[in-house]
Order: structure tokens, then C-alpha cells, then sequence
């Protein structure tokens, strides 16, 4: 379907050395886009760049620090700079320990989780804005977003202030640049089962709240071809919950 053909288009992801953000690096590269893969770790990325490649795809790889707004900046240009122009741009880069009380969450913690899930999607985003003639930029929130998150309220609050942010950049940014979001529920990386490992969750009783179970970075990476996709020329300031049913019942 020609709507959902990326050909010709421009594409960065940031956090996609592994997990989410490597899953959607390989969809927009298979639906045709060029795609520059960020992280911090150089041989994490180049890796992941070496394997879009090997599938056919066309990738680069450009080391980024996204707490640091002169790196963010660098890497759309980078992308101009190998590509002629950027198109798509997706904030997925986060984290966060969790398992920590707010009580007893460190003043430090809650910043270094602010400037990792919160306003590196702002600054991504501006330097997106800045390079972009026209283009879709897409915000990986969480489901975490929508709930409590005991042990992780800094996270939650963060992912909760990417979704008011999202709609904000939708309207201000109308009608050349288009910006979304996805939630994303409980995909099984490491990040995830580490998580739930501190949490003292069991696996298999996590996995039995999900009417459709575990999800993969790939049902991720299919929901961003989407939002980036003309399909979705028509959407702009939205949510999409990728989580498998998680909290309809």
C-alpha cells in the first residue's frame, strides 16, 4: 500500500542501539525510509546500523548524547548533512531505575529521570523542528503514563508530561509537522524484566494481565510506520496505546 511507503524519507531514532528503538529502526528502514540510529554507545549503535544494513535497509549510525542539547542538534544536522533533508523523527531514549518510593527518591534521581524521559524529548523535538521543512515527529511515551506506578512515580510523571507535551508541539507545530505519541505497554527487553525483577514482579503473573500477552519492539516499530506514514496525514496530537489490551479490564 502506497500510503504506507516510507521511500525517499528520512528518518532518526533515538535510543536505538537495542530493544524498542532498534525494533523500529528496522520497520522504517523495511518500509523504504533511510534511517539514522542515536545512542550513547557507539558499538551498541553501529551494531544495530550493521544489522538494518544487512537487511537491506540504508542506516547510520551517529553516537548521542540526548541530556545533552549541542549533541541533539549535531545529530539532525547529521542527518541533513548524509541525507539532504530529515522527515520523521522518534523520541524513544529513556528509562529509569525503578523499585524507589518517591519518599525516598533522591533529588538527583528525579533530575537525571526529568532531563532523560521528559526534556530530551522537548529538545529532540526543536532540533527536529528546526531541520524539517515538513514531517512527523513521534513521542514513545508509556502506559505508565496513564496509571500509579509504585516504585516509579518520577517515570510515570514524566511519560504523563510527554503525552501534554505531544498535544502542545501537535498545534504549535500545525500544519507542516505533524507530532504524535505511543504508549507502549509490556514489551519483553532486558530494560523490562530488570525492571519487573526489582519490583519483585513474577513474570508470568504480569504477562496474565495482558489480554493479548507480551508485545515486541516490532509491534512498536509498525505503530511509528503508521504515524510517519501519509496513512496518518490526517492525525496529529494523538496517544496510541501499543500494550495489547493492558488496563481495559
Amino acid at each position: 500500500m502506497t500510503d504506507f511507503d516510507l521511500g525517499g524519507q528520512v528518518a532518526v531514532v533515538t535510543g536505538a542501539g537495542r530493544g524498542i528503538g532498534e525494533g523500529i529502526a528496522h520497520a522504517l528502514a523495511e518500509a523504504g525510509a533511510a534511517v539514522v540510529l542515536a545512542s550513547r554507545t557507539a558499538a551498541e549503535i553501529e551494531e544495530a546500523a550493521d544489522a538494518v544494513r544487512a537487511a537491506g535497509g540504508v542506516a547510520l549510525a551517529v553516537p548521542t548524547d540526548v541530556t545533552d542539547t549541542f549533541s541533539l542538534g549535531s545529530l539532525a544536522t547529521a542527518a541533513v548533512d548524509a541525507f539532504g533533508h530529515l522527515d520523521i523523527w522518534v523520541n524513544n531514549a529513556g528509562g529509569a531505575e525503578i523499585g524507589r518510593p518517591l519518599l525516598e527518591l533522591k533529588r538527583s534521581e528525579w533530575d537525571e529521570c526529568l532531563e532523560l524521559n521528559f526534556t530530551a524529548v522537548w529538545n529532540g523535538s526543536m532540533a527536529a523542528a528546526e531541520q524539517m521543512r515538513w514531517g512527523s515527529i513521534i513521542n514513545i511515551a508509556s502506559m505508565a503514563a496513564f496509571g500509579a506506578l509504585p516504585g516509579g512515580g518520577h517515570y510515570a510523571a514524566c511519560k504523563a508530561a510527554v503525552i501534554s507535551l505531544t498535544r502542545t508541539m501537535a498545534v504549535e507545530l500545525a500544519p507542516d509537522i505533524r507530532v504524535n505519541a505511543i504508549a507502549p505497554g509490556i514489551i519483553p527487553t532486558k530494560l523490562r524484566f530488570d525492571a519487573m525483577d526489582v519490583a519483585g514482579l513474577d513474570v508470568e503473573e504480569v504477562a496474565a494481565q495482558v489480554p493479548l500477552g507480551f508485545g515486541t519492539p516490532r509491534d512498536v516499530g509498525s505503530a511509528v510506520v503508521y504515524l510517519a506514514s501519509p496513512a496518518a496525514r490526517w492525525v496529529t496530537g494523538q496517544t496510541i496505546q501499543v500494550a495489547g489490551g493492558l488496563g481495559i479490564a
